[in-house]
């Protein structure tokens, strides 16, 4: 297979990050911190047109955010950062652990204006606008671990061989191609509506090799897909290396082109590094996020 990190090292961009080099920590407030990817450089890779085939974003969820107010008294809170997948870039995660450790020692006037301050860097760095909401972290009621919704398919007694991306272990049901042998009467394949969920899905970041570890749903209407198929395909990202944002994406374009399913979504929940989780979510639906939930391992 052809080597997909050509066009990210062919790039300067990356080059430019902060990312996989040794940094100075900033504990006053500093918007210059943040550094944008832009999303073309794995959209092109992929042939995602400039009307995108999906909708959806990219939730962040922050645990630790911290802020002087006017007294000197330190405030603590959990941030939710919206960024839409329509955006020109995403945000480089360790350029924002910096920017929010930028905040540590900083005195704001109120909760408002720090998340005043927050929307209007990130929408910049993004070039699209990103909502922020920001919670009291004794609200007991936000953030609490889930089940993930479907049937979880980590349980199946399958055999794997290769830990290199591979998009052609993808296939339907073996059902599927019976039904449309032996229902003379109906030539279309049986469509199905279900939700999938896998804890195995594991990727590498692109810059440090550093292991990205995530749960997954798909959710999608359409003939159905081979179970066994959609694990080894999902392990198949062990060893891959791409950004969390990237490989969600590319998981969506496989399975459309793969399975041709009439609705799809896609929804990884990553573990948090530094503080941080991205949550990426593409759709082939408009409507928000179903499952805004966090699992146990986040």
């Amino acid at each position: 297979m052809e080597n997909m990190n050509d066009k990210y090292n062919e790039s300067d961009i990356l080059n430019e990050l902060t990312l996989g080099k040794t940094t100075k920590y900033h504990d006053q407030y500093d918007a210059k911190l943040l550094q944008p990817v832009p999303r073309s450089l794995n959209r092109d890779q992929l042939t995602i047109p400039a009307a995108m085939p999906f909708y959806g974003h990219d939730l962040w969820t922050g645990y630790e955010l911290s802020w002087l107010n006017p007294n000197g008294k330190p405030i603590v809170a959990i941030a939710e950062f919206l960024v839409p997948a329509i955006s020109p870039n995403l945000i480089e995660s360790k350029s924002f652990k910096l920017y929010l450790n930028s905040f540590n020692q900083t005195q704001f006037s109120d909760w408002e204006a720090v998340k005043e301050t927050m929307a209007k860097d990130l929408s910049l760095c993004a070039g699209a606008p990103v909502n922020v909401e920001l919670f009291d972290v004794t609200d007991p009621n936000k953030f609490q671990i889930q089940q993930l919704p479907g049937t979880n398919i980590d349980s199946l007694d399958i055999t794997v061989t290769d830990y290199q991306y591979n998009d052609q272990l993808l296939s339907l049901a073996d059902s599927a191609a019976k039904d449309d042998v032996e229902d003379s009467s109906d030539s279309s394949p049986k469509v199905v509506t279900e939700t999938i969920n896998s804890h195995l899905l594991k990727s590498n970041c692109l810059i440090t090799n550093q292991p990205d570890w995530a749960s997954i749903i798909i959710s999608y209407t359409g003939s159905k897909i081979c179970h066994e198929s959609l694990l080894r395909y999902l392990i198949s990202f062990r060893m891959h290396n791409e950004f969390h944002e990237q490989c969600v994406e590319r998981i969506y374009c496989d399975i459309i082109d793969a399975c041709n399913p009439s609705q799809l979504s896609v929804y990884a929940r990553y573990t948090r590094r530094g503080g941080l989780d991205i949550n990426p979510f593409r759709s082939s639906s408009s409507q928000p996020i179903e499952h805004n939930i966090r699992t146990h391992r986040q």
